[in-house]
Order: C-alpha cells, then structure tokens, then sequence
C-alpha cells in the first residue's frame, strides 16, 4: 500500500489551464491547503485539449504557485507519463525525458507519485518496472501508480517488480463514483496486492454534484457528459436519496458524493476538481464528513 498521506481529498488539477486561469487556479489552491488539503493531481497532457496550447499547462501553474508559495514540502503532487502528443508512451526513454520535463514545469525536484497514465502493450513491463524504478532510486520520485490498467496487467507488474527486486507500483487511480460502478469488482483484488486505489471521476462529471435535474439546463464544459446519467431512471432516484442525506448533515449533495467515495474499502482518498472557490467549498465540506453505515448503504 501507499506510504504517502493523501488527506481527504485529492485536487484535480485537469482545470488549471483549462476551464481556471492562473489567477484562478493559484485561489484554489491557496484555499484547499488553507483548509487541509494536501494532496494534488495533474498530468504533461493536461491542458493540451484547449486550442493554442501544447500540453504541459496545469503542470506549469501548478509549478509557479509551488514557486511562489514556498509549500513544496507540504503537499502531495502527482503527474503521470503517457498521453502527451510529443511524449507518447511507456518506453524507457520517453520516461526519462518525461519526467525531466514535468519536474521543470512542477519547478520541484522530486515528484511524491508518478503515473503511468495508461497501460503501453507495446513495452515489455519489465522495461517500464525498471524505468519507473530508476527514478526512484535516483530521487526523482517517490512512489510510482498505474491509471487505467486492467487488474491483471496491474497484477503482473507488480509481481514482475516484486521479483526483480524493483519499485512496485503502490497506487491505482480509475473512473469511480457512485454511478459508474465497475471498479467495485476488481477493488478486493487491489487491496490484495497492496494497492491504494485513488479513483478520479469522482463526481461523475459533475453530475453528483446534484446540478443537473430532469429538465434543467446547465452551462459547462462538461454538462453533456453529465447530462447523459439523467437517461438512467435510476440515476434519478439517487439524487433524491443523496438530498434528503445531505439535507440531514447540512452538508452539500458533493460532499456526500465524495465522502461515500472515500469510505469505501480500498479507496485511499477521491481525486476532484474545481474551477471556482465557491466549487470547491463543497469538496471542502466532505474532508470532515463520515456517513453512517445506513447511510452508506442508502447509497449503494
């Protein structure tokens, strides 16, 4: 399992670049760690989705805010290699230089975790094991993850790393949240090989946010790949049962959303985003927030 204390919650960093400027960004932040989150999460591709930009952006940002701040040694930050246009994959090489690269953009010497965001077949594992070991035995990271790998690529890494006497990966990071359910079937499997599940998507898009309601129009960059939850009637009826739960804690239908997330067994810390400080004191409002098990099952 993870050595690293990821807090609560994990702040996604996809918006910084995005959908939050500079300024934005650096509020957020300022904000999440003023309120005890510690831990954040970006990736050299982030960013390179929006027209005029190359990738690299969030990392940038995030990077000038470490500068500027001077809270290095108190957060958690995470990026991962694979996706980036001009760094693609998991090859050997490409691993060096990609993580060369994002720790100049992070403005930080050592990473605390590092992904391989995808699964590259093209590479034979051991390769990449001994890749992502080399950099930890040189300082340059201090555990390594898997986003996005079925369990049993997951599983033969990490016995080909055992074996050899390498880094194994420590943490997984997959879609999961109370309307996309998959990962509930592999969960027992990663704990079993000492893995610390960190799932992203944690809010489905933000439709457990609660915003998006039968006949309501929404404005965001993401509101067609939320709306989409509305088609399942029984979507629905789970946005009734989180109101009435969150209405008893006097809490946000988010915090609820995020704080049924990080109880579930396996689950180290949600990873979430937002654009704005009014969004992201209701990530806030989860750090603190324990269902009961009636609750929980409510839910599920």
């Amino acid at each position: 399992m993870s050595n690293l204390d990821f807090g609560p919650l994990v702040l996604g960093g996809n918006t910084f670049g995005w959908t939050s400027d500079k300024d934005e960004s650096f509020a957020v932040l300022d904000r999440f760690v003023d309120a005890g989150g510690r831990s954040i999460d970006t990736a050299d591709v982030y960013g390179a989705w929006v027209p005029g930009n190359k990738g690299g952006e969030s990392e940038a940002i995030l990077g000038e805010w470490i500068k500027s701040r001077g809270r290095r040694d108190g957060v958690v930050i995470a990026t991962k290699v694979f996706s980036l246009a001009s760094r693609p994959g998991l090859s050997a090489a490409n691993i060096r230089i990609a993580v060369d690269e994002s720790l100049q953009r992070l403005q930080t010497d050592y990473l605390d975790l590092y992904y391989a965001h995808r699964d590259d077949e093209t590479v034979p594992q051991a390769d990449y094991i001994a890749a992502f070991d080399e950099l930890v035995k040189a300082g340059k990271v201090r555990e390594v993850g898997a986003s996005n790998f079925s369990i049993e690529r997951l599983t033969s890494a990490i016995t080909i790393a055992k074996d050899a006497g390498l880094t194994p990966f420590s943490v997984a990071q997959d879609k999961y949240n109370l309307v996309d359910r998959g990962l509930e079937t592999v969960l027992p499997n990663l704990s079993g090989i000492g893995v610390t599940e960190l799932p992203y998507s944690a809010l489905a898009s933000g439709f457990l946010t609660g915003k998006y309601r039968p006949g309501i129009p929404v404005e965001s960059a993401r509101s067609g790949g939320a709306s989409k939850y509305l088609d399942n009637p029984k979507n629905v009826s789970l946005l009734g049962a989180l109101d009435v739960i969150a209405a008893s804690h006097g809490v946000s239908v988010t915090a609820v959303s995020l704080a049924w997330l990080r109880q579930q067994t396996g689950v180290g810390a949600p990873i979430a985003s937002a654009r704005t400080l009014e969004q992201l004191e209701e990530l806030i409002q989860s750090f603190d927030l324990t269902l009961t098990l009636d609750e929980l099952q409510q839910l599920s």
